[in-house]
């Protein structure tokens, strides 16, 4: 059974799903893991993909997931220097 991650605000959600599909350039978060996976050139596709290792579905994880963070702390860094 596949573990979901819970956020901790529910409310951020939206804005959570909108920075998905801004860091794979694309405009639909529900897009967002398929464009990451061409990008690591993993086969996925809609539905079910248990063909996939580990290695393969960590590669299309941590692309999405590191941008993601990478995107945060430039978020976060331009709004420690607004207020210097």
């Amino acid at each position: 059974m596949a573990k979901r991650n819970k956020i901790l605000v529910p409310e951020a959600r939206k804005e959570l799903d909108n920075l998905k599909a801004k860091v794979v350039n694309t405009q639909n978060p529900i897009h967002a893991k398929f464009e990451a996976a061409k990008e690591v050139d993993v086969p996925l596709k809609q539905g079910y993909n248990g063909q996939l290792t580990s290695q393969q579905a960590g590669q299309i994880g941590g692309k999405l997931g590191g941008n993601m963070v990478k995107e945060l702390v430039k978020i976060a860094q331009e709004n420690l220097s607004k207020k210097s």
